[in-house]
């Protein structure tokens, strides 16, 4: 298939990449961590990342589907120089004719 201008792909959020950036934090030697809560709908979920004081907990209304935690489909969650990197896409299902 081929898209332009009068003919664009869907509209399908793939994935999410986020990056927060603590450069204050007290303790180090805590890397921040994030968790996955209830929304009010089935559809969406929580992404709270927590780091400890002097910060604040962040949070994010997302979609609730299933992640692909693979390195090669580009899953990344690390802690460097006081940022916080998580990327990640959502399952494909793949299906036969």
């Amino acid at each position: 298939t081929h898209y332009d201008h009068d003919n664009p792909p869907p509209k399908i959020v793939q994935g999410y990449k986020f990056n927060v950036f603590y450069p204050d934090l007290v303790d180090r030697t805590s890397t921040p961590q994030y968790f996955l809560e209830r929304a009010d709908t089935d559809q969406f979920c929580i992404l709270r990342f927590s780091a400890g004081p002097p910060y604040e907990d962040v949070a994010f209304k997302i979609i609730n589907r299933q992640w692909n935690k693979s390195r090669k489909r580009g899953f990344r969650c690390t802690f460097e120089r006081g940022v916080l990197s998580l990327y990640f896409n959502f399952q494909t299902h793949w299906y036969r004719r």
